[in-house]
C-alpha cells in the first residue's frame, strides 16, 4: 500500500522537474517576444528602419537598431535617405499581405514607389571583387542584370547573361554594372538586396535594393539610397546570422503598427545619439 501510494506522487514530482527544466531552457534560448501574435521577424537581432513623412514623400530618415536582449537599442545617428520618386506603397515581404481597401497604394512595377513593410535583407553586391561585410557578397560583372520585365520567367532576379543568355535580359533597365552600362554611374558600387516580392509575382515590383545615392536630393525609382559612407557602415555592421530585416513605413503607419509589430520605438532623443 505504501509503495503504490507513493508512485503517483513521485511521477508528479518528476514531471514537474522536467517541465521546470524545459521552461528554464526555453527562457534562456528564446529571443522571441512571449506575448501577441508571432511575427516572422521576432528572431531578428538587427533592424534598419526607414520612415517617411507620408506615402508620397521621397525623402526619409534611416535608423539602425540592435537587439541584445528583449529590447531594441538604437545605434548611431539618424541618417537621411532618398526613396522612390513617387513615395512608397505597400510591398510584399514578411508582414501581412496589404489590403487594397485600406486606401494606401500597393506597389506595382514602374510606379516609382519604394515598397513599404518589413523585409528580409538579402545578399550584398557591388563593383569590387570583395568588400568588408559579413553578408553574402556578389561581385557584379558587366553580364549581370536584374530582370524587371513583367512576365519574364526571371522576373525580380539578378542573373548572369553569360549563364542564361543575352536574350533573357532584353528590355531590362537594370544592368548591375551601371559604371559600365550607364556612363560611370556609381549607385550600385555598393548595396544590398531588399527581399521585396520574394515569390517573384509579376508585376508586383522588382529589383528593390538599398544602394548609394546619385546625389543627396535625387530620389530613386523604388529603392532606398544613401551616402556612400552610410552604405559602407551598414554593410560592415550587418550580419547574416543576426537575421537582419529592413523596415520602411510612413510615420503614421509606423506609429499605428509599432506596438503590434514589436518594432523599436522612435524617440526624439535618438536623433542626437552618437555612434557607439
Amino acid at each position: 500500500m505504501h509503495l503504490s501510494a507513493s508512485l503517483p506522487h513521485e511521477r508528479i514530482r518528476r514531471g514537474f522537474t522536467a517541465l521546470l527544466l524545459v521552461g528554464i531552457a526555453t527562457a534562456c534560448t528564446s529571443t522571441a517576444p512571449r506575448t501577441g501574435i508571432p511575427r516572422p521577424w521576432d528572431s531578428a537581432r538587427q533592424m534598419i528602419v526607414v520612415t517617411t513623412a507620408d506615402w508620397d514623400a521621397s525623402e526619409g530618415q534611416l535608423r539602425r537598431f540592435e537587439r541584445t536582449d528583449a529590447d531594441w537599442h538604437p545605434l548611431g545617428p539618424v541618417q537621411p535617405v532618398q526613396v522612390g520618386r513617387s513615395g512608397s506603397a505597400w510591398g510584399l515581404g514578411l508582414h501581412p499581405d496589404p489590403q487594397a481597401d485600406t486606401g494606401a497604394p500597393i506597389k506595382r512595377e514602374g510606379d516609382g514607389r519604394s515598397p513599404a513593410g518589413v523585409f528580409a535583407i538579402g545578399e550584398a553586391f557591388g563593383y569590387a571583387e570583395r568588400i568588408d561585410t559579413a553578408l553574402d557578397y556578389l561581385p557584379m560583372q558587366a553580364s549581370h542584370y536584374c530582370i524587371d520585365v513583367p512576365g519574364s520567367p526571371l522576373y525580380n532576379r539578378i542573373v548572369d547573361t553569360g549563364e542564361v543568355g543575352a536574350a533573357a535580359a532584353e528590355g531590362s533597365t537594370e544592368p548591375m554594372r551601371r559604371d559600365i552600362h550607364a556612363d560611370g554611374d556609381h549607385r550600385y558600387a555598393q548595396g544590398f538586396v531588399i527581399r521585396h516580392n520574394p515569390a517573384h509575382q509579376s508585376p508586383a515590383g522588382s529589383c528593390i535594393f538599398a544602394h548609394v545615392w546619385k546625389a543627396p536630393d535625387v530620389p530613386t525609382a523604388g529603392c532606398t539610397a544613401m551616402s556612400a559612407d552610410e552604405m559602407s557602415a551598414l554593410l560592415g555592421w550587418l550580419r547574416t546570422d543576426a537575421r537582419p530585416v529592413f523596415v520602411l513605413l510612413p510615420d503614421a503607419e509606423y506609429a499605428r503598427l509599432q506596438a503590434d509589430w514589436r518594432l523599436p520605438p522612435i524617440t526624439d532623443a535618438q536623433d542626437i545619439l552618437h555612434d557607439r
